[in-house]
């Protein structure tokens, strides 16, 4: 892909909520999106219409962080209330609320099979929660970082977590083996490539490193963008061929993958861009603010 067909074209507003938007996040096929934030509600859009469909109300505090599941029956959320909520999309009803972090929850994920819920919280530990069992005790608890942990990823066999401690872990489920990479600066999120052989992770020294998986090696470093003190998403395009992540100042920042050098930047949004997430199949995008609003890319 070259560089001239990155979405940056504003294609869409979706506006709805009142105060920053913390995450959004498209679907597994890309035509849905979710959006979470200060407002304590989650809303889903269809963003190639501009079109709002539902939203999602319960928690307590503000939501930071949605993930829906392959089907789009289910979707999990978190944020300032220390819990997990665990919704039917179609109602809009609460299922399952799962407490047990000792503060603020900062990430969310569905497994594969969408039968577990990953969490990371500012107590320092992932949990996993069983969305099939009625219990509401985590079936793990992680619990070897030294500082809040801000991201989770997911494989068939590992959990991965970033954390303000400046390290990566990768935590095998099977062998119960742990392998952590120390960054050197705390981690404010982490996302792997489509081919699964690399981590992506966001750092507070305002730097994305690009990681391999199987040996830890520090591949590649993008800069450019301002991250200082927000928890800002990372990502890249669905051919790997580019990183994206946004920057406190409202741009948006197009890395090469490999030689590191900025193909595009502009500015998105008035405020911090807080998220970035990559349509699965088209050149698309979507980004959210502390501007409030969410906004869709296309080329």
């Amino acid at each position: 892909m070259s560089s001239s067909e990155l979405p940056r074209k504003e294609a869409n507003v979706l506006k709805g909520h009142e105060g920053a938007v913390l995450a959004a996040r498209f679907n597994s096929d890309g035509n849905y999106c979710l959006s979470c934030g200060k407002d304590r509600t989650i809303r889903l859009w269809n963003p190639h219409r501009g079109i709002h469909i539902k939203t999602y109300k319960s928690h307590g505090r503000e939501v930071r962080d949605v993930h829906v599941t392959p089907d789009n029956s289910k979707l999990c959320s978190c944020g300032g209330d220390r819990q997990i909520f665990y919704w039917d999309v179609s109602t809009g009803r609460v299922i399952r609320k799962f407490r047990g972090h000792d503060g603020e929850v900062n990430a969310v994920k569905f497994n594969e099979y969408a039968s577990v819920v990953v969490s990371a919280g500012y107590d320092r530990s992932l949990r996993a929660w069983d969305c099939r069992s009625h219990s509401t005790e985590p079936i793990q608890i992680i619990d070897s970082f030294m500082d809040t942990v801000m991201s989770v990823c997911l494989t068939k066999t590992e959990i991965i977590g970033g954390s303000v401690d400046g390290t990566v872990r990768t935590f095998d489920i099977r062998i119960g083996r742990e392998i952590s990479d120390d960054l050197g600066h705390p981690v404010n999120c982490i996302s792997m490539s489509n081919d699964g052989n690399c981590i992506l992770a966001s750092c507070l020294d305002s730097t994305l490193r690009l990681l391999d998986r199987s040996t830890g090696e520090l591949l590649q470093e993008y800069k450019g963008h301002a991250c200082k003190s927000y928890k800002m998403d990372c990502c890249l395009t669905n051919s790997d061929a580019h990183v994206t992540g946004g920057s406190e100042d409202g741009s948006i920042f197009f890395w090469d993958l490999v030689d590191a050098s900025v193909v595009s930047n502009f500015r998105a949004h008035s405020s911090v861009v807080t998220s970035v997430s990559y349509h699965p199949k088209d050149n698309c995008m979507i980004t959210s603010s502390v501007d409030g609003t969410v906004k869709v890319w296309k080329t």
